[in-house]
């Protein structure tokens, strides 16, 4: 199960780390305006829409993988054993009985009024 939640970890950061490079490289929708009148992103690799078919696709399916990772991780992370009950179920808290005295490295109690806290003369 470990190695399980480690491989669904390195998914995750790998797609996150590419996409973000992805979204990085990509152009605005101005971009393309410019493009039309003769800018220097006309003659481009995939030609002049394939680039941002191919990177948006791309970027949809890491995102994708990213949620999907993501969602994984959140149900392993919440699943418990059967066998353990309540975290408090283990540690009984006893509250002290009425009539026992407070331990010695206890805090005194402040007093009730401001008066007593004025140094008398």
């Amino acid at each position: 199960m470990n190695v399980l939640l480690t491989a669904v970890l390195a998914v995750q950061m790998l797609s996150a780390l590419v996409m973000i490079g992805l979204i990085l490289i990509q152009h605005g929708k101005g971009a393309d305006m410019g493009a039309a009148f003769g800018g220097g992103s006309a003659g481009s690799l995939f030609g002049a829409s394939g680039s941002a078919n191919f990177l948006s696709r791309t970027t949809a399916v890491l995102a994708t993988v990213f949620f999907v990772s993501t969602l994984a991780l959140a149900y392993y992370g919440n699943l418990r054993p059967a066998s353990s009950g309540s975290v408090l179920e283990g540690s009984a808290a006893v509250a002290p009985a009425a009539g026992a005295s407070a331990p010695a490295d206890a805090v005194p109690a402040a007093p009730a009024s401001g008066a007593a806290l004025i140094p008398s003369k």
